[in-house]
């Protein structure tokens, strides 16, 4: 009889990566929790509600609220939602009856962590930054198990909690195989940019890039993913400057919503330069593939997190930071401009990076999975 696991969690990547050591292994039973709509009042559909039903695993969303850094009607209606929220958490775990749930942190998680604590069921958590955020704080204190991803978090939980398990990435970013880009794309053998905010999209990012754009062709070939927000409208902005471009110009710019799991390891092997915000997840791919980059952290992430990943590559070497309070299209510019001149440099120092990477981390976590499920059993 196969095993039953919930998967939850803000941190879509890692969860991907150990949703295919669970397959591998082929006698789990798996089931997802998460956010249909990623933003309040945006009636955009995620990526990961699109990605997990796509895998063919059932998905089940969470209607919870979370507390906001802005006073907004937005943010009332999601205070409001919050109780709510542990109400249907509570029904979702009784009714899915998993053996074990596996947290991937946020405020997703958090109601789904406290229900499986109320029904008696293990919970593992895992942690992505080097500092944990709130939420994974206080599911810590509920899991059988937190796996972090860096040695320096260790110390952040009780001793006997905390297994460094390093940050799960995804098999597909590995991957070199044929994609739409390969033939749609501009062959042309010039460098080629992928500019990413994330699943979200980064209006901000994406704004400076439509500035630049008709330059910034001229040298380079740019793969675009800019989210699919319905407050923004960013695809429909940036496609309408795609169409004022010249013919030749066009062809060196692929605008993209997501990029799926088929086509991101193209994309990511091939890229010459990466510019995005720097995320756990995002740098640890970064290191894992040595790319040079450009990061512009999220200026309000908790303590400052994004700001710490980003300073670990420019540290090793492999990445220049600009911060988003000063980015415009001259900074953007010329530290493309910068970089690309020195990409030689950048690579050598991103090379060591890789060391820093446990590739074997989705594995480590399913066996702790499997642990706690033998040893529920036994009792």
């Amino acid at each position: 009889m196969k095993k039953r696991i919930l998967i939850t969690g803000g941190h879509l990547s890692p969860a991907l990566a150990v949703i295919s050591e669970l397959q591998k292994r082929s006698d789990w039973e798996i089931f997802f929790v998460g956010r249909k709509y990623p933003l309040e009042g945006d009636k955009a559909i995620s990526l990961e509600w699109q990605t997990i039903k796509k895998l063919g695993i059932p998905f089940f969303e969470l209607k919870t609220g979370r507390l906001q850094r802005r006073l907004t009607r937005q943010t009332i209606l999601s205070l409001i939602k919050i109780p709510w929220g542990f109400v249907q958490a509570f029904f979702l775990v009784k009714k899915i009856k998993p053996e074990v749930i596996l947290s991937f942190g946020g405020y997703i998680a958090l109601p789904i962590a406290v229900a499986g604590w109320l029904l008696k069921i293990p919970i593992v958590t895992h942690e992505q930054t080097v500092t944990s955020g709130l939420a994974n704080k206080f599911i810590a204190l509920l899991a059988k198990k937190t796996c972090v991803s860096w040695s320096e978090t260790v110390k952040q939980f009780p001793e006997d909690k905390a297994v460094l398990t390093g940050n799960p990435v995804r098999n597909e970013v590995f991957s070199f195989q044929f994609s739409v880009f390969s033939r749609k794309f501009s062959k042309e053998k010039l460098p080629l940019i992928y500019i990413t905010g994330g699943s979200l999209g980064a209006h901000s990012i994406n704004e400076i890039v439509r500035q630049i754009l008709p330059q910034l062709l001229i040298k380079y070939r740019v793969v675009h993913q800019c989210g699919e927000s319905s407050v923004y409208q960013d695809y429909k902005t940036l496609h309408a400057t795609r169409y004022t471009l010249h013919a030749k110009l066009r062809r060196r710019y692929y605008l993209t919503k997501f990029i799926g799991l088929e086509e991101i390891g193209w994309v990511l092997n091939n890229a010459d330069l990466i510019i995005s915000r720097a995320g756990a997840n995002t740098v640890t791919e970064l290191l894992a593939l040595a790319k040079p980059a450009i990061l512009i952290p999220l200026p309000w992430a908790g303590e400052g997190e994004q700001k710490k990943n980003a300073q670990t590559l420019k540290n090793l070497g492999s990445a220049e930071i600009l911060s988003q309070e000063k980015l415009s299209g001259q900074s953007l510019s010329q530290c493309i401009e910068s970089l690309i001149q020195n990409i030689e440099k950048y690579k050598r120092k991103a090379e060591k990076g890789k060391k820093l990477v446990k590739l074997d981390a989705a594995k480590k976590i399913v066996d702790i999975l499997e642990r706690l499920v033998f040893e529920k059993e036994k009792e």
